[in-house]
């Protein structure tokens, strides 16, 4: 069966689709959450410009902290041997007290000079220096540099026979390796 409405559709089939015309001289109306919409931008668009504030902020921070540990990194270069440099105060001033004396006898002149010698070694030993004198040890190939081999009769295959000059190790790390005479391998 067919309505009447099925056949007024079959007839006119935009008759429901049209909006009601406006009445002439009517005012058009705002959408219902157009001001809602306007109050959420104008929310959204504060809340932009106060991120913006913050970000600039935040880069300025970064770069006046990058700037001062710049800073910093260059005091601590130029100043980094301070400590040593004012542990070797004394020890200048013990050589120049010994280069005042006149006319003393060879005796003394030693004595000041070992007493010189032990105040340095302390020193260079307070900060991380140690002395490599490896005489009558076995050869370290990775703190000895052989400066030639000899027979020995009174040191074992592979030892140091003679040291000519020290090694020295700065916290842990080789910083001069020992100059060495080794016993021969048979």
């Amino acid at each position: 069966m067919t309505s009447h409405r099925d056949i007024e559709q079959q007839h006119n089939p935009t008759a429901d689709a049209r909006p009601p015309a406006a009445e002439p001289g009517a005012e058009r109306q705002e959408a219902p959450g157009h001001a809602d919409l306007v109050a959420q931008l104008e929310a959204v668009q504060a809340e932009l410009a106060q991120l913006r504030e913050e970000a600039l902020r935040e880069r300025a921070d970064l770069d006046n902290q990058r700037k001062r540990i710049a800073r910093e990194i260059e005091m601590a270069r130029r100043f980094a041997n301070e400590r040593l440099l004012s542990d070797l105060l004394p020890v200048i001033d013990s050589l120049e007290a010994g280069l005042k004396v006149e006319g003393d006898t060879a005796r003394h002149l030693r004595e000041g000079m070992e007493l010189t010698l032990r105040q340095l070694l302390k020193v260079v030993g307070d900060n991380g220096l140690v002395a490599v004198d490896p005489q009558g040890q076995p050869f370290d190939p990775e703190r000895h540099q052989a400066m030639s081999m000899v027979d020995s009769a009174e040191h074992p295959p592979g030892h140091v026979v003679q040291v000519y000059q020290k090694g020295w190790l700065l916290n842990e790390r080789l910083l001069r390796p020992a100059l060495v005479v080794v016993a021969k391998t048979e």
